[in-house]
């Protein structure tokens, strides 16, 4: 069972990724997107602040670890979602989240040559399989012709990498604290700050009367839970085989989106998808 585990916590943890950006896209209905990312990650640092006095010994904060976990937290969700957003406004939310789907082959990489962990026949094509799935989900017809700058692909590649190597450098951070809640608190924390601080330097304004708010909470609660198994899965697990895992997310977001929240319909996407999806992720599992 314990071989298993990584992989079923990852699982969770991409549910739960894709659960939240469903409740705060129900937000978003009566909010903008900038207040709705400070509200969801201020709310998902208050969650892990709330509980930390009981989680974590004040002998963490004096180790070289929380410095690896702060920049994770520059990392992501700072420096990744500006260029998630940048890549959006240039090459469109198809394209974008189809490029961003490589994010298992930058991880497998991490893994090898940072982690020394050793990539096998069945991963590499559990992997392909898993990232091709994702593709077919994100890669859906816009309806319009864009034209765009040849460099402004490496924006959704680039954020990709960044997250991969923010996995990386949490890998590295467990080997002095193996603790899942205090990396995600420290690097929750930092990537709020500073957030909230690149907010009040372009001068924008949050309406605390606005009725999104509740949604932003609530899936702020939804990515404090995500992160910790995220996390989690990466302490017990290895990058190599958790990463293609996590990235199951958009398909859960499409499944969530046709069975529980009406947005979606069944298509040859959706059945290829799981017909490629699934298989990988067994391949990955048995033969890690």
């Amino acid at each position: 069972m314990d071989s298993f585990l990584p992989t079923l916590i990852a699982l969770v943890a991409a549910f739960l990724f894709a659960l939240s950006a469903h409740v705060q896209n129900v937000g978003l209905e009566s909010a903008d997107t900038r207040a709705g990312t400070i509200v969801v990650v201020g709310a998902t640092a208050v969650f892990y602040w709330l509980a930390a006095p009981f989680l974590v010994p004040a002998a963490y904060w004096l180790t070289w670890a929380t410095l690896l976990f702060a920049a994770t937290g520059l990392i992501r969700p700072t420096l990744t979602m500006v260029l998630w957003v940048e890549g959006i406004k240039r090459l469109g939310p198809t394209l974008n989240s189809g490029l961003a789907a490589s994010g298992p082959i930058f991880s497998a990489t991490f893994a090898v040559l940072i982690l020394g962990e050793v990539m096998t026949l069945p991963i590499a094509i559990g992997t392909a399989a898993v990232v091709t799935g994702v593709l077919v989900t994100a890669l859906r017809r816009s309806g319009s012709v864009m034209t765009f700058p040849a460099w402004a692909i490496l924006l959704p590649l680039g954020a990709a990498l960044l997250r991969a190597f923010a996995h990386a450098i949490t890998k590295i951070g467990f080997a002095e604290v193996p603790s899942a809640f205090f990396a995600g608190l420290v690097g929750t924390t930092i990537g709020f700050v500073m957030l909230l601080g690149r907010f009040v330097v372009l001068g924008h304004h949050l309406d605390l009367r606005s009725r999104g708010h509740k949604y932003f909470i609530a899936a702020g609660l939804c990515n404090a839970l995500a992160i910790y198994l995220l996390n989690k899965a990466l302490q017990i697990g290895q990058l190599i085989t958790v990463a293609p895992v996590l990235s199951l997310s958009p398909v859960f977001a499409m499944l969530l989106g046709l069975f529980v929240f009406g947005r979606e319909t069944l298509t040859w996407r959706t059945l290829i998808t799981i017909a490629l999806v699934v298989p990988g992720v067994m391949l990955i599992t048995l033969y890690r």
